[in-house]
């Protein structure tokens, strides 16, 4: 709860002193999975979709000049993949989770001979929202204890937590006055499955993507 009252102050501080609002729609394309849980895994390919807006933080002193932004996004995404308990390479467990996401980015173009450039830097914190999870084991648990392992071992049947943070980076640059293409890499701090001990289990992806914006305030 402290951390959410910090996010929220800085968010209000920000757009209380914006000089101007840019807004639009942003996708992305990844491959990501649920680190340090499943056995031996492959992650799956996924993707996220959302709206955000750019508050300037320093003056426009000519049209779209800021170089320095507030940047919070609302998105919905995917993340899973595929576990193989017993290292056979066949029969993989498959794990498809969906996520509301609330990354809030500081973005920072980076300047050429002094003005702002095409190229720029986000990064920030990011808060995950577990809205649904399915799980495919097929019989993975029951042939783990046929041969003397503890399911549990290889977080087959594992309680997930339904709030999770990270940090959220991407690079990116402007194709033109309404489009932007960028990298992103996602890396969660919180435990995605609270009572699994051996090791530490979060979400993390590497995506291409593109933003589009819709409008502009003053």
């Amino acid at each position: 709860m402290k951390k959410l009252i910090i996010i929220g102050f800085v968010l209000l501080i920000g757009v209380a002193n914006a000089q101007s609002i840019k807004y639009g729609v942003t996708g992305s394309f990844h491959k990501g999975s649920i680190a340090g849980v499943h056995g031996i895994s492959k992650g799956d390919f996924g993707g996220s979709l959302g709206l955000f807006a750019d508050f300037s933080l320093v003056v426009n002193d000519i049209y779209d000049s800021a170089w320095l932004y507030l940047t919070p996004q609302l998105e919905v995404f995917t993340i899973g993949e595929k576990g193989d308990w017993n290292e056979d390479e066949k029969d993989y467990q498959k794990y498809s989770n969906i996520y509301v996401g609330l990354p809030i980015y500081l973005k920072y173009y980076i300047k050429n001979h002094g003005y702002k450039g095409d190229i720029y830097i986000m990064a920030g914190p990011k808060l995950e929202f577990l809205v649904s999870e399915k799980t495919e084991e097929g019989n993975a648990a029951l042939e783990a204890s046929m041969y003397g392992y503890d399911p549990a071992k290889f977080g087959l049947g594992q309680k997930m937590n339904k709030l999770s943070y990270g940090l959220s980076v991407k690079v990116g640059a402007k194709v033109n006055d309404k489009l932007e293409a960028f990298i992103r890499f996602d890396r969660g701090f919180a435990k995605i499955y609270p009572d699994y001990t051996s090791n530490t289990t979060y979400n993390r992806f590497l995506a291409i993507g593109l933003s589009y914006y819709i409008g502009e305030t003053y």
